[in-house]
């Protein structure tokens, strides 16, 4: 692959500029910005979403399915029906390929695997965790939280009153000698947050060592488990140049605690993210757990669409040529944020970032006490940016630093303007508090 930019003239780092130096940068930047103003752009990159070109790569899935269709299964279910609590065979094939897990382990959900993942933290606070007491009846719950992370998993552990425990993250995965401390001591943390593969928002893959420390982890609560979420785990940016994770469901089999993890997936950002089907793979133990509160809570979730997503892919190999496109569509954007981050902000000492393999974001850290600035700049000139705070727990990021960037959603037209425009407003925050610094 190819990221790298047209050699440029020496430039000078912010920290390296005298106060009057640093005045007129500041000057024609805010002249610069107000042409940015004037072009009245309405653009939100909050989010993370596929665009139109991706969805239209699914067009074909309402074609697979009629009136006229069959919709048996091998094994003579109606899909139309009631029944097949766990999802149909077909479906736990595709997904078990996908994920790398053994079909029998494997539960087909609904469309959305953050639902499943505030079923799972529901469900144990409610009745427990294999027979443990249940969560609302304790004291205090504690749940550790790798950041910058996910704010839809933040959410979902504060929303239960949670006391969230912030763990940093490496590019190695996190912390793991603070995770393994915290968890072998405190039988209050009853669970850890993990986007193993090209983690939102850095893009970053677990390290080898770090599944394996995962799966070794020695908990003071039985009840304890890893949410691993693999949301991205077949949404590479490269054909050749991959990350690739050791199977955490088999590592743990191998280190003796076959019932440590709940491992999730779904198709949302593989076909519609509205209408996909989400899986959950884990232990026959925590399965057998699991469908008796499913039971009383379903009879069963979309078969129709379970065996849409089946006929339309056929086998994993289909899906993966299927992710190739996807591919094609996002890695002009994802180099075009980075191409531009380099050739704007390269040698000046007021940010770094990430340049993923695969994934959905880009982790921006600007210099300290920036990154909420850089934001209502841009916002201000039209271009709205997922809060700054949002990737730590209630929203508090210490350093006041990173942002995550979001390039799926826009044309590479837009996305340009939009990259400009955040470096612009980069290093007006830099300049402005290198100055105020400087000045106290």
């Amino acid at each position: 692959m190819t990221k790298k930019v047209a050699t440029k003239a020496a430039v000078k780092a912010y920290t390296e500029m005298t106060a009057e130096e640093l005045k007129n940068e500041l000057a024609g930047l805010k002249k610069e910005y107000e042409r940015y103003q004037a072009m009245d752009m309405r653009l939100d990159m909050s989010r993370g979403k596929p665009c139109k070109e991706q969805l239209d790569l699914s067009m074909g899935m309402m074609d697979v399915l009629s009136s006229g269709s069959d919709l048996r299964c091998e094994d003579g279910t109606d899909c139309r029906n009631y029944g097949v609590l766990t999802g149909i065979d077909e479906a736990k094939e595709l997904l078990s390929d996908m994920m790398e897990n053994n079909p029998n382990n494997i539960i087909i959900y609904g469309n959305s695997s953050l639902n499943v993942m505030y079923d799972c933290v529901s469900r144990s606070y409610t009745h427990g965790v294999m027979g443990n007491t249940p969560w609302c009846k304790l004291e205090k719950v504690k749940w550790l939280c790798p950041a910058p992370g996910y704010d839809r998993h933040f959410a979902i552990t504060e929303y239960f009153g949670f006391e969230m425990i912030t763990i940093p993250m490496t590019k190695d995965g996190p912390d793991m000698d603070m995770v393994e401390k915290l968890v072998s001591e405190d039988p209050a943390i009853k669970g850890i947050w993990c986007t193993p593969k090209y983690s939102n928002p850095q893009g970053y893959s677990y390290s080898d060592n770090t599944v394996r420390r995962f799966a070794r982890l020695k908990p003071a609560a039985p009840d304890f488990r890893i949410y691993w979420d693999n949301a991205y785990g077949v949404h590479h940016l490269y054909d050749q140049d991959q990350d690739h994770l050791i199977e955490i469901l088999a590592e743990c089999k191998r280190a003796g605690n076959p019932d440590l993890v709940y491992k999730f997936a779904s198709t949302s950002k593989i076909t519609f993210p509205g209408s996909g089907i989400a899986a959950m793979a884990t232990s026959s133990n925590n399965m057998e757990d699991i469908i008796k509160q499913m039971k009383n809570q379903t009879i069963g979730h979309d078969k129709v669409n379970q065996l849409r997503h089946v006929r339309y892919f056929g086998d994993i190999c289909g899906l993966m040529e299927h992710m190739r496109k996807q591919a094609d569509i996002l890695r002009p954007k994802f180099e075009t944020v980075e191409h531009i981050f380099e050739a704007e902000l390269g040698g000046l000492g007021v940010g770094q970032w990430t340049n993923p393999k695969g994934g959905y974001f880009i982790s921006f850290d600007t210099l300290e006490g920036c990154a909420k600035t850089v934001v209502a700049l841009c916002m201000k000139a039209g271009v709205k940016l997922t809060e700054a705070g949002a990737t730590f727990p209630y929203h508090k990021d210490p350093r006041d630093s990173n942002i995550r960037i979001a390039p799926t959603f826009p044309p590479v037209s837009d996305l340009e303007k939009a990259a400009l425009l955040f470096t612009l407003c980069v290093k007006i925050a830099s300049a402005e508090k290198l100055l105020k610094e400087m000045n106290a």
